[in-house]
């Protein structure tokens, strides 16, 4: 309609508010849910969501006629959290993407051939690391050789394409900032929805503050899983070992759960996660630490909070990059949190010198993108210096 919603603006409406429902029916444990509803809605829906992918126009349904879409939970999760958080360029199909589908494949055929026992699921997910973590790496290795050998400009091409794709620091700032306009506009229940897309607690019983103290956690994690640590492996064995970095921390991003349904089968890909980012979550943590002088927050209390809490995880890498947020802003982080509609009991990261506030989280993406550039310099130093011992070797 003149003055109205473009075309897009339609399909983005419909299609997150098909997400909308997915994610109350998980909450509320409902096995089927209908929507009886227009043709161009249908359209929106499966143009996003539906596989084999399709545009728009190939979606078209006839009055009377219905499509079925089978979903699960733990699909969904990577589904939304790959989306959102790794940053996938809208024009092309994010490898990563491709990665979870793997992983989902895999996860499905492997159970059925191990037996449903602790010592079989544990099996089955150590087979799943071992394929992932060759397939992620061997994958791109081979087609980065059959490129440089057609000719090398286009092997730097293709290779200068992969790197990009790896990295998110734009991606994790939009999908932060979405939490901060919801805010700003005063609709709780919108900011709740946007941090719903890069969390994964249950955000329906958080106030404003624990949404933003949500959004910020987010992007302390992020600035290490989702930039800084890719920048590490590509700085020491190129795309090949940073394709081999997000095969790891997309497995631990879907089967890394310590519930009933992973334990077992997602315990080796999580501790070999908690490997890979033992090293990257810790320079991560003194270039925030560096970066919050830099953009003029409280740099000696992120020290001091980071040398007291970086252990204040289940996990020995996420609370490093937390505290130092938590301390650069003067703000108090973590404690408990909803997942899944259970409650965990996690203890608090940083001092509760000021109260939380929504600009805290453009305070955060400021130390994203400070942190993120100290990155690139200290990693484009350690790449020149690997590559000129390779060359007098």
């Amino acid at each position: 309609f003149p003055e109205g919603e473009s075309s897009e603006e339609f399909q983005n409406r419909c299609a997150k508010g098909f997400a909308a429902c997915v994610e109350d029916a998980f909450l509320h444990n409902r096995a089927r849910i209908g929507m009886v509803v227009h043709g161009g809605t249908i359209m929106s829906i499966l143009s996003q969501y539906a596989l084999p992918r399709g545009n728009y126009f190939q979606w078209q349904i006839q009055n009377g006629e219905y499509y079925q879409l089978t979903l699960e939970s733990s699909v969904w999760e990577k589904e939304r959290r790959i989306s959102s958080v790794v940053g996938d360029p809208r024009w092309l199909y994010h490898p990563v993407r491709i990665i979870g589908h793997g992983i989902s494949f895999l996860e499905k055929y492997l159970r059925k051939c191990f037996p449903d026992t602790e010592k079989g699921q544990r099996g089955a997910g150590f087979v799943l690391v071992l394929l992932i973590c060759v397939g992620s790496a061997g994958i791109p290795f081979g087609i980065l050789y059959l490129t440089y050998k057609i000719h090398v400009v286009l092997g730097v091409c293709l290779e200068t394409v992969m790197c990009y794709q790896m990295l998110a620091v734009k991606s994790l700032k939009d999908e932060s900032m979405r939490v901060f306009e919801e805010l700003k506009k005063g609709d709780l229940e919108g900011a709740r929805y946007a941090v719903s897309m890069i969390v994964g607690r249950d955000p329906k019983a958080l106030d404003e503050a624990g949404v933003t103290k949500a959004a910020v956690e987010t992007v302390a994690e992020n600035t290490s899983d989702g930039i800084i640590a890719p920048l590490f492996y590509m700085a020491i064995g190129g795309p090949v070992l940073m394709f081999f970095y997000k095969g790891v921390n997309t497995m631990d991003s879907m089967v890394g759960y310590k519930n009933e349904k992973y334990l077992n089968f997602g315990r080796y890909a999580a501790k070999f996660d908690d490997i890979m980012n033992y090293i990257p979550a810790r320079i991560s943590a003194w270039l925030m630490i560096a970066a919050s002088y830099v953009c003029g927050f409280d740099g000696k209390n992120a020290a001091k909070i980071y040398k007291r809490d970086r252990y204040n995880h289940a996990s020995p890498n996420s609370a490093q990059t937390e505290a130092v947020m938590a301390g650069a802003l003067d703000i108090q982080l973590a404690g408990n949190a909803y997942y899944f509609g259970k409650l965990y009991e996690k203890p608090t990261i940083g001092d509760d010198i000021r109260s939380v506030e929504s600009q805290d989280i453009k305070r955060a993406n400021c130390l994203l993108y400070v942190s993120s550039a100290m990155a690139v310099a200290l990693f484009a130093g350690i790449r020149w210096l690997i590559q000129g011992l390779v060359i007098l070797l």
